[in-house]
C-alpha cells in the first residue's frame, strides 16, 4: 500500500484528554506512522498506508464520530 496523508473530521472531543484518547486510537491502526489530533476545529491528519474505513472505527470505537 502507498503512504498517504487522510484529513479526518472528528466530533465530539471537549477537551485535550479527547485528543489525546483519538491519538491513542489511531495510533493503534496497523500501517499508521504519524497523527496530528486538533481540537478545534476538530480533526486529525493522518499519514501512513491504514485504510480510512479503518481510521473512523477506531475513532467511532474510543467513542467519538468520525468523517
Amino acid at each position: 500500500m502507498s503512504i498517504e496523508t487522510i484529513t479526518l473530521s472528528i466530533s465530539g472531543m471537549t477537551c485535550n484528554h479527547c485528543v489525546a484518547n483519538v491519538d491513542k486510537a489511531l495510533k493503534a491502526v496497523s500501517g499508521v506512522e504519524s497523527v496530528l489530533v486538533t481540537l478545534e476545529p476538530g480533526s486529525a491528519e493522518v499519514t501512513g498506508s491504514a485504510a480510512r474505513e479503518a481510521l473512523i472505527k477506531a475513532v467511532t470505537d474510543a467513542g467519538y464520530e468520525a468523517q
